[in-house]
Order: C-alpha cells, then structure tokens, then sequence
C-alpha cells in the first residue's frame, strides 16, 4: 500500500464529485496538516493523502493517546476514565437489549486496552477482542487480564459465529473499510446485531469549534460520518440502520479536548457550555448528537 492515500472518488457512495473543505492539524503527535474533503452527493468526509495501513503506526505513537495508552494524565484524560467506568455499563445493557441476549457471543473489534471485552466478559459473554496496535493488546493484558487479537484475525473467523459485533469509535480509523463491512455481514449470526459508534461532524459542537473539532483526529480518522452518509454505505452492503442511539458524554469530552487545541490551552467551562448546547439541540433529534451509536441488522 502506498505511504499516502490520494482518493479521487468518494469511499461511501462511489461519487467523483469530491473537493477539499478544510485543513486540520494532527494535534495529538505530528502537527501536520491534513486536508478533508466532502462528497457533495452523499455528504461523506475523508482525510485526504493519509499514509497507508502499514504507515500509520508512528501516528498513534503518543502517551496522551487514551485509547491505547489508557493513561490518566492530564484533566481531561482523568475525567474520561470516570465517564468510561459508567458507560461501560450501559454499553453492556445495550448489547443485551439489542440481541435480546443475556449471554452470548461478541466480537469487539478495535479493543484498545480492553475495558469493553473485560466488561462483557465478567457479564458472562464469549468475547473475541481484536486490537491492532501491541501497545494497547500489552496494556490490556496488564491492566485487565484479557488477551487480545491481532486485527487480521478477523478474516479468519468462521462464518456466522456472532451474536454481536461492536465498534466503538473505530470504523474511522479503518483503511479497508469496505472489505471490514463485508466481514462483518459475514461473521454476523442471521438474527445477529452490528453496533457502531462514531463522532459526527453535523453536531452542534463540530460546528463551533470547526477546524479544531477534536473529533476529526486527522490522520488517525481515516473518514467523517455523517447519518446520511452512514446510511448509504450500510445500505450498499445490504444492511439496515435500525435505531440511532446518542451519546451524550461525548459532546463534553470533545469540548474540553477542542477548547484546547482552539486556544492552547483549556477552558473547561467553556467547553462544558458547548457541550450542554450541542446536547440540548440534539435533545429531539438523536442524529444532531456529538457521538452516535448505529444500531444495525442484515437485510
């Protein structure tokens, strides 16, 4: 695969008519631009020239790297642990509601450090957690036991062996992107349930903080959802959406990270503020909110 990615047709629905709408700043280890570009036909945003799958490692080499380092430092790395600790909850309740099952088995795919699949395994399901990066599958072993997979597995995994496959902020940051949905449909028992969650760039509060919206994360964030554009990509690969679920923590988390890379420094009151908003104009419409959460089941 080359070291970068030039796209010349929208990744979602297959349109030529994409062109660059803005410029962001890998705040979090390079401080290189990136450009995104917007299909004007399905609304579906993708970081341009990005380094490919086998260069993409050094960008996520970076200790304030939650997701893989789990680390503690900082405010806002404090404050997302003792969110995690309850969402981790409701992400469990939710599987069970959505499948109906109180055990069962579960692929979480982009595992990070774990916290997910040690959670749904002490519930009592069968996980297969997978995790691309060594960091995160060593952090996880040590910080909970739990021994993760290399991501590659997944194409080795027999056909309909799951009752659930969860994404919880990962779809972006996967280059092969079609053919990980096509698995998925795969794996997926016939009564099974894919549930992804991504950021999406139609809240309230990537309006605000625009360029610095935390949650675009150039490069790691290969692509930028929106709920139409998600819509026409499941629907290509022969699913259906079947509910849209918010996640209302999200809204505040990214504030606090975008206030910092906006101003230089944090603003938590501020941030805390954006986030209320961006929740309050999502309040009647699950699809304004900062983070969603894609309920979805093969047609």
């Amino acid at each position: 695969m080359a070291s970068k990615i030039t796209y010349d047709h929208c990744l979602c629905c297959g349109s030529a008519a994409i062109s660059k709408v803005m410029s962001c700043k890998d705040f979090t280890v390079s401080q290189q631009l990136f450009q995104i570009w917007k299909c004007s036909n399905c609304t579906f945003l993708l970081t341009q020239f990005v380094p490919g799958e086998k260069y993409i490692g050094p960008y996520y080499q970076s200790a304030t790297y939650v997701s893989h380092s789990n680390t503690k430092e900082g405010v806002v790395n404090r404050l997302y642990h003792i969110v995690r600790n309850y969402t981790l909850k409701t992400k469990q309740k939710l599987v069970t509601k959505v499948t109906g099952l109180r055990h069962g088995s579960l692929l979480d795919v982009g595992a990070g450090t774990g916290a997910f699949t040690n959670t749904m395994e002490r519930a009592g399901w069968n996980v297969t957690g997978l995790e691309p990066d060594e960091t995160a599958r060593q952090n996880a072993n040590a910080s909970f036991g739990v021994n993760l997979k290399n991501a590659d597995e997944l194409f080795r995994l027999p056909a309909s062996s799951f009752d659930a496959i969860t994404l919880w902020h990962v779809l972006e940051h996967v280059h092969q992107l079609h053919r990980y949905l096509e698995t998925f449909r795969n794996l997926l028992k016939p009564e099974g349930r894919l549930i992804i969650a991504v950021p999406n760039f139609t809240s309230y509060d990537a309006d605000v903080y625009k360029e610095h919206w935390a949650a675009y994360d150039v490069p790691r964030h290969l692509y930028h959802f929106s709920p139409r554009s998600m819509e026409v990509l499941l629907e290509s690969k022969v699913f259906s959406i079947e509910t849209i679920k918010p996640m209302w923590f999200d809204s505040f988390y990214v504030s606090m990270l975008s206030e910092q890379y906006k101003t230089g420094h944090g603003n938590i009151l501020r941030a805390f503020w954006t986030g209320l908003l961006s929740n309050m104009k999502a309040s009647s419409d699950n699809k304004k909110c900062s983070s969603v959460i894609y309920i979805i089941r093969k047609k």
